[in-house]
């Protein structure tokens, strides 16, 4: 398997897009399974998102042969050699074309609801989807963009047939597919999860994605190399124009500082103004050995020497995000005497293994579980008994250890922003 779900494949694909941000683009998913992808991409580029509705015109008696496509708008996209060879006459290509709109005009609603779509006349629009397997509908969804006035078309897809992009290259100005397998039979078998997107997830996300202001501070990305207990560390500084706060992020066991959860997490950060460090905190050949994962003092004197590092540069105020052990580690290091952190945050952590420290955090901490990560769950509440502090256990009901599930881990990078916002920057 290439990818875990459409959302790590789209964490992966706005990787690949980065380039594009400058051009201030506009993301439009393909219904359904391109959404989730889209709106990954979408956030990562801070970009508005749309749905691209397009309907093929099927030949009569042949229906997936395409003699053109429409969108909405009233764009309509014939071939002309295709109507000519189908032979058809202006009747049959209007039968076609009224129930095609009419199901078309169903899915824009169903989508989108009253919003207005997003104008793309003069823009760089990147059209994604999940995977292509013969490419013809995202053919017809290029031109129809390329009709509603784009300047640039870019198509954007995780995984497709060498062929397929070959053919796609002139419909767009430009194919990114992370990757071309030859032995491709279907998209679906490069997911470990491919199931059925609903229609309420793509309403979801759009909603979602129109709510969240396009207009966001100017974030400055900068790799940067972290002194921390005698070792220098890689790491990984946002800083959004008007910064008000820093949060540090302490990756747990099996992770590191390019994690597409916390990478997702740390950019809705950064879009409310906070500033991030992303860091591992521990070399390449120290995670060669499972057992320093687990080193929770260790990692808890690397975090804590690895903010005083980020003091000396940023004077603002600090909270730290944990995830598995890295939550432990900053327990640990938040119950160190004098230690100045104004807020913790664990994502699916293991505070429990910060021990006896727990009773000496002063930090507000907010603890964040799956409802279906029982075993971690029974671990988090136990652990709460132990704090002193201001503290707080937030449920997300059927997510699991991951939070892989659609919409869990927003929730998570919601419940954090408040906690930081809160506790970190001053009204």
């Amino acid at each position: 398997m290439l990818f875990t779900h459409r959302a790590e494949a789209g964490e992966r694909l706005a990787e690949a897009l980065r380039y594009l941000k400058a051009e201030h683009p506009v993301v439009l998913g393909l219904p359904r399974g391109g959404v989730p992808v889209a709106y990954r991409v979408a956030r990562a580029l801070g970009a508005p998102l749309d749905v691209i509705v397009v309907r093929k015109l099927g030949v009569p008696y042949h229906r997936e042969l395409g003699f053109g496509a429409i969108g909405e708008g009233g764009v309509r996209v014939l071939s002309e050699d295709i109507v000519r060879g189908s032979r058809l006459g202006p009747q049959d290509i209007e039968a076609v074309e009224r129930a095609e709109t009419a199901e078309l005009a169903r899915q824009a609603t169903r989508f989108r609801g009253d919003r207005p779509r997003v104008p793309l006349e003069g823009r760089t629009v990147i059209v994604v989807d999940d995977g292509i397997a013969t490419g013809a509908t995202a053919v017809a969804a290029c031109e129809v963009v390329r009709a509603q006035g784009a300047a640039r078309v870019v198509l954007a897809v995780p995984v497709a047939p060498p062929d397929a992009v070959a053919r796609l290259g002139t419909a767009a100005d430009e194919v990114v597919c992370l990757a071309t397998p030859h032995a491709f039979r279907a998209v679906g078998e490069w997911y470990q999860d491919f199931s059925q997107t609903p229609d309420e997830e793509v309403v979801f996300l759009l909603a979602r994605a129109a709510a969240d202001p396009v207009t966001r501070p100017p974030v400055r990305a900068v790799e940067v190399e972290v002194e921390a207990g005698g070792l220098v560390l890689a790491g990984d500084l946002a800083l959004p124009e008007d910064v008000g706060a820093v949060v540090v992020f302490a990756h747990g066991s099996g992770s590191s500082r390019h994690s597409p959860r916390n990478r997702s997490v740390a950019a809705d950060l950064n879009r409310a103004g906070l500033a991030t460090l992303l860091l591992d905190l521990l070399t390449p050949d120290e995670e060669a050995d499972r057992a320093n994962v687990f080193d929770i003092e260790t990692l808890a004197g690397r975090l804590a020497a690895a903010t005083a590092w980020l003091r000396r540069r940023e004077l603002l105020p600090t909270g730290w995000f944990g995830a598995s052990t890295g939550a432990a580690a900053a327990l640990w290091a938040a119950g160190e005497p004098g230690a100045e952190i104004g807020a913790v945050v664990s994502r699916g952590g293991r505070p429990d293994l910060a021990g006896a420290r727990l009773a000496t955090v002063r930090a507000p901490t907010l603890l964040i579980v799956g409802g279906r990560d029982s075993t971690v769950l029974d671990l988090n509440r136990r652990a709460q008994r132990e704090l002193r502090c201001e503290n707080r256990l937030e449920i997300v009901p059927g997510a699991t250890h991951l939070f892989e599930e659609p919409g869990a881990l927003d929730e998570v990078a919601g419940l954090a922003r408040d906690w930081f916002t809160r506790h970190l920057v001053q009204p």
